[in-house]
């Protein structure tokens, strides 16, 4: 079966923020119906899967606004424009945990809600963990919490429902052949 792609009529630009654009779109489908579709346009993101030489994970408590709670999360970070995703990693699990990894595993990449956005999450192992002395600043908008826990605190942290991110779970689930858990 041939796959015929949707006609766009229009596009709308509503909003552009610093971090994301959203728009709507009016399509005509190949069955000839028509309507309008919205869409959160993001320049993506990567995220590290930290492991201590322990076996403990290296996790973020932070306050997320859309929540109005703080999520635990693995350090992750918005893709500067033409920004490669390690580069940005590498940045942010520093900023974010005050860790380094000098040893760097891809792990994949997934899209994060398909249903109305294009962000795609790259996710990367990183080990050989050295603790900053003099970690640098975290961003000024944002409240975070470095937390030290073992995979199965995390999973059982999962099945009790704890405020985990979803980019999170999938991310250990990516890496549970690399660890072995």
């Amino acid at each position: 079966m041939v796959y015929e792609p949707p006609q766009r009529i229009k596009q709308r630009l509503l909003y552009q923020g610093r971090k994301f654009s959203f728009e709507v779109s009016h399509l005509r489908l190949p069955n000839g119906s028509e309507g309008d579709w919205e869409c959160i346009r993001h320049p993506g993101g990567a995220l590290a899967v930290p492991v201590t030489p322990e076996g403990k994970l290296v996790m973020v408590r932070q306050y997320r606004f859309a929540t109005s709670r703080r999520l635990l999360e693995f350090p992750a970070g918005t893709l500067e424009p033409g920004e490669d995703p390690l580069a940005t990693i590498q940045r942010e699990i520093e900023e974010e945990t005050g860790y380094r990894a000098h040893s760097w595993q891809r792990l994949g990449q997934f899209f994060l809600a398909p249903g109305y956005s294009d962000e795609v999450i790259y996710a990367y192992l990183a080990q050989d963990l050295e603790k900053l002395e003099h970690p640098p600043a975290q961003d000024d908008d944002e409240d975070i919490d470095t937390v030290l826990i073992t995979p199965q605190e995390l999973e059982q942290a999962i099945l009790d429902g704890e405020a985990v991110d979803a980019k999170s779970i999938t991310s250990l689930l990516l890496a549970r052949q690399l660890l072995k858990l």
